[in-house]
């Protein structure tokens, strides 16, 4: 059985390592995970009981257009019902778009070191990516202006960027949408966008009555606290939303999910003091940094992209060993690892374990 010339080589996305294989594997009774930018404070206790509420409706298939959530997630962020769509995460949300709007030879257009989900379905779908180069960690808009052609379909901007967690500003975003062509797409990532406290950050969602060629993406996955149960969500004007949603699968989410995320919209007090103790965790984690004298990027998630000097690889296996899960790996960051902001005692153990293999490989005596 042969598959589309186009997918074989089409390198498979691996995610952080898991906590149960990391036990196993190194002997360990203690493992702190800060490889996935999960919510080290869990998700709000109105969501659990919004999911222990529903065991007893397994047996029944979800709403398909997830109508309640829906009228809900509308009325937080002040758009209509028919500016939404959900998916199996954000990263579904990008599946879709690339499989309604891509055809063999389109172009897309990225950053050369961002969620390389884009890339990877602009491939399945054969679009062309057009990738280019990060300054300073941050996304290059007149770069990715000046590489618009006939052929370009969609630009990806992800903001905060992961990996490296910079940021572009409002005045810098809406000067890039008004040149961008308005048969070109733009897609904001915001999956971040709630731990963002840099006045100069705009809300995409504010931006989407100037600019029909818009759509914004973000995610329960992160403050929210709901990575495990896989629901994210784009905005953008209806007739986009229409196309998007013929190419969606039924059922792409569950009731656990929607009826968590719903409690989850309501209980906002618990998102400020999840953003609260991120930021606090931020300031922790760069204090440190500068004490080691090790350069980051400036950080404006719930990550943190730092230089270890050395390779990245190395580090990441003498942290493992200890029991901390970090992220390495990123192709044009070789001597970089991402970590996520856990909380202020993680944060510590993961700080004591990266001093002790930084003298352990000589960059600190």
């Amino acid at each position: 059985m042969k598959p589309k010339p186009h997918i074989v080589g089409l390198p498979v996305y691996k995610p952080g390592k898991p906590i149960e294989e990391v036990k196993k594997e190194y002997g360990l009774e203690e493992v702190i995970k800060l490889a996935s930018n999960e919510n080290p404070y869990g998700s709000s206790p109105s969501a659990k009981a919004a999911i222990q509420a529903e065991l007893d409706n397994l047996n029944l298939y979800p709403d398909g257009s997830a109508a309640e959530l829906t009228a809900s997630l509308a009325a937080h962020l002040g758009v209509s019902s028919d500016n939404i769509i959900f998916g199996c995460g954000s990263d579904e949300i990008i599946a879709l778009i690339s499989r309604a709007f891509f055809l063999p030879g389109d172009e897309t257009i990225m950053a050369d070191q961002t969620f390389s989900v884009y890339k990877s379905n602009a491939d399945i779908e054969g679009a062309v990516s057009i990738e280019v180069p990060l300054v300073q960690g941050t996304h290059d808009l007149d770069g990715m202006l000046a590489r618009i052609t006939g052929k370009t379909k969609v630009i990806w901007v992800c903001n905060p960027n992961n990996p490296t967690g910079t940021i572009v500003s409002g005045s810098a975003l809406t000067a890039f949408l008004d040149a961008v062509p308005d048969h070109v797409m733009v897609v904001l990532d915001e999956a971040y966008y709630e731990y963002v406290t840099d006045p100069s950050y705009s809300d995409g969602i504010k931006l989407l009555d100037r600019y029909p060629n818009l759509v914004v993406l973000r995610t329960f996955s992160k403050i929210y606290g709901l990575a495990a149960l896989r629901i994210g969500y784009g905005v953008a004007r209806p007739e986009i939303i229409t196309l998007i949603n013929q190419v969606r699968e039924p059922f792409n989410t569950s009731r656990l999910a929607q009826a968590a995320a719903i409690a989850a919209l309501g209980d906002q007090g618990y998102v400020d003091e999840c953003r609260r103790l991120n930021s606090a965790g931020r300031v922790q984690l760069e204090g440190e940094f500068g004490r080691l004298g090790l350069e980051y990027f400036p950080a404006h998630g719930n990550f943190i992209m730092v230089d270890v000097r050395v390779s990245a690889f190395d580090i990441f296996e003498l942290l493992l060993r200890k029991g901390v899960i970090v992220r390495a790996g990123h192709r044009l960051y070789p001597t970089y690892i991402r970590a996520t902001v856990g909380s202020q005692e993680q944060n510590q153990v993961f700080i004591e374990v990266l001093e002790a293999a930084l003298k352990e490989q000589g960059v600190l005596v």
